[in-house]
């Protein structure tokens, strides 16, 4: 039985005579937590794009939930959830607004998009704060909605742009245990993050450079590997020589 949820060969994205992701090949297991790492300009944004069937590769290959990255975006975005830092929620309309409207946007029926707020809403805690807007919330209750929105539907795989930008250690340790949860019930979570402590969470982490994947193995394994005793120490020895400073 073949578990790989993501298979890329050789992927690469080119903007004119700028090369931003430089034919990069990995696969991701299902169920993995998988960590994209890289500095500002490392070509992160750009790959996740791709992966997510929002931007076409200028050449290579992927699959994403067995699905052709070139031929098959729209089936491709009904088998994600994707979250963002910037964007994930609508904070004009309330905590229950939120939940059904992305839940409508997933394909859930009405039967199970009542069933499963009611789900969300006592998971969380916020069957009293269902009608209060959702920019009325704290930015960590916010980040922890709108991952829960983000697999309502139960995609194969959640992809989480940086999701915990901004928030407090202990929120985010929060935010983490649900991670957790998601990938124990059998979700690939595909996360960018900047914190390196976040890294060590992860079951295997890919680190990029200048568009180009320069290490990729399990935290222990990495920090064997450039002789470090931190996440924070491996990044940075890979990050020394880059030459891009922006995405």
């Amino acid at each position: 039985m073949n578990n790989i949820v993501i298979q890329t060969n050789g992927l690469t994205k080119k903007f004119g005579d700028f090369t931003a992701v430089n034919e990069i090949t990995f696969d991701v297991q299902a169920g993995e937590i998988f960590g994209f790492l890289g500095a500002n300009g490392a070509g992160k944004t750009t790959a996740m794009r791709m992966l997510c069937g929002l931007s076409q590769p200028t050449s290579g290959k992927a699959t994403i939930a067995g699905c052709d990255i070139y031929t098959q975006t729209e089936k491709i975005k009904k088998n994600i959830g994707y979250m963002s830092q910037k964007f994930s929620l609508y904070e004009d309309l309330t905590v229950i607004e939120n939940i059904r409207f992305f839940a409508g946007i997933y394909g859930l029926s009405d039967i199970e998009i009542k069933e499963k707020s009611n789900i969300l809403l006592h998971k969380l805690g916020l069957e009293t704060s269902k009608k209060k807007l959702v920019g009325s919330l704290p930015l960590g209750w916010k980040q922890k909605l709108a991952f829960s929105v983000a697999v309502i539907h139960e995609p194969s795989i959640v992809f989480l742009d940086e999701p915990t930008g901004g928030v407090d250690p202990i929120t985010r340790r929060q935010f983490w245990d649900l991670i957790y949860e998601a990938s124990d019930n059998g979700i690939t979570v595909f996360v960018t993050t900047h914190y390196m402590d976040e890294a060590e969470y992860c079951s295997r982490l890919s680190m990029m450079v200048d568009g180009e994947i320069k290490a990729l193995n399990s935290p222990t394994n990495l920090k064997d590997q450039f002789h470090a005793d931190s996440m924070d120490e491996v990044f940075y020895e890979l990050a020394r020589g880059a030459k891009r400073k922006a995405d």
